[in-house]
């Protein structure tokens, strides 16, 4: 008999399959998912793992980056600190070459003051003895100074003077050589103490300084303006000549140099040329000389001309040696102030005599450019004039002549950078 025909087992399965019914309809159904859905979520799975793995990938980069820049700036400030300190100790070693460097001037500024010190109780015991003789009614020079002066470590004796006193002239003693005729001994000793220099030839020729090498026809242009120029000073006793120019690019300096290295080779002339031009020093590298020092200090009278003049040495252009040059590598920022300056008076009147100087040069700035040349007026005899070929006008020529007046005398013109001239008509 089957177990569903029973009818107590019929009524249990039914009260449990009716119970089930109930509870299945009681419970919510979830809806159903669209295959669409399905694949639009499938995509965006992998795109939110990739934007996922990209956000982390760019906070690693970030965090990289972040650690360079520090150690970047730890190794620039190393290096500043490093820089620091060797530029301090840089600047401690200058320093402290600076403070020998001033011992040693002042210390040889001690000592040029004792030998002038020296040399003048010398001049002046000669001075007291031959009034002394003279009073006296002697005619002979006294056989010996005073003792301070005899016994000086700095004392020199005259060659010329004690060849006279031990020659033997007759019954009367000839008499010695007075103040005025002896020749005075100092110009030359000052002479010998300036420190020399020597010039290179390749860089003069590069510079056009055709009187060095002499293989330029143009040179003979500049042994006869030196030539002229030494019968005008002769014959009006003049020693100072100024070199400018109405403007910029004429070749003022050119001709000073040329001209200065032309007069060196004329034996018996001493010369000193000085760049006055204080707002553009430009001799200095014309010649090839470096650091040379500032002419402004020696005007002021902070350094000796001693110290600061360099006269020529041996050379490779045969250039005489009686040429002493004042170079400069500092501007100045008052330059007409200094040069009419009462120190620089004093100053050149002291080099002129005490170097026994017999023409002295000076380059100065153009002179429609600043008032330097009116102001360096009363220091300077004549004026040479540097005109510029194709640049300079003839009423730029009137100005200078206006500014500078009729009382200054102009020796003469010299025409620069001039076209069309054929100089080697006049080789030989």
């Amino acid at each position: 008999m089957n177990m569903m025909d029973r009818p107590r087992f019929r009524r249990k399965h039914q009260t449990a399959t009716g119970r089930k019914a109930s509870d299945e309809s009681a419970a919510p159904v979830p809806p159903l998912e669209s295959r669409a859905e399905r694949l639009a979520r499938r995509r965006e799975e992998p795109q939110a793992e990739s934007q996922s793995a990209t956000e982390e990938a760019r906070c690693r980069d970030e965090a990289e980056q972040q650690a360079r820049a520090e150690e970047t700036r730890r190794r620039v400030e190393a290096d500043q600190q490093v820089r620091a300190e060797e530029a301090g100790e840089a600047a401690e070693d200058d320093q402290r070459r600076r403070d020998l460097a001033e011992k040693r001037r002042l210390a040889e500024m001690r000592a040029r003051q004792a030998r002038a010190d020296a040399d003048r109780l010398e001049a002046e015991a000669r001075q007291v003895a031959e009034e002394e003789a003279e009073a006296l009614g002697h005619t002979a020079k006294p056989a010996a100074l005073p003792t301070e002066a005899a016994t000086s470590p700095l004392a020199l004796t005259d060659p010329v003077a004690a060849a006279a006193d031990n020659r033997d002239t007759g019954p009367a003693a000839r008499p010695g050589p007075t103040a005025e005729t002896r020749p005075a001994p100092a110009p030359n000793r000052m002479w010998s103490r300036l420190g020399e220099i020597t010039v290179d030839e390749s860089h003069l020729h590069r510079n056009r300084i055709i009187t060095a090498r002499r293989d330029d026809p143009a040179h003979t242009a500049f042994d006869v303006l030196r030539t002229r120029l030494l019968q005008a000073l002769h014959e009006k006793g003049w020693k100072r000549i100024a070199i400018t120019s109405p403007g910029q690019g004429c070749g003022k300096t050119f001709t000073a140099a040329n001209l200065a290295i032309s007069l060196s080779r004329q034996e018996n002339c001493r010369t000193l040329l000085l760049d006055c031009d204080l707002r553009r020093p430009t001799l200095h590298q014309v010649m090839g000389i470096e650091r040379p020092g500032s002419v402004g200090d020696m005007l002021r009278g902070r350094t000796s001309p001693e110290d600061h003049l360099k006269r020529m040495g041996r050379n490779p252009v045969q250039a005489g040696r009686n040429i002493a040059f004042g170079f400069n590598d500092v501007v100045e920022p008052y330059a007409s102030e200094l040069l009419q300056d009462p120190r620089t008076a004093e100053t050149l009147n002291r080099i002129e005599t005490g170097f026994g100087a017999d023409v002295m040069l000076f380059d100065l700035p153009p002179a429609l450019f600043y008032d330097d040349v009116i102001a360096f007026r009363p220091m300077f005899d004549g004026v040479l004039l540097v005109i510029g070929g194709g640049l300079t006008t003839e009423k730029e020529i009137k100005e200078v002549e206006r500014r500078l007046g009729a009382d200054t005398p102009l020796l003469g013109m010299v025409l620069n950078k001039a076209e069309g001239a054929d100089m080697t008509r006049y080789t030989y």
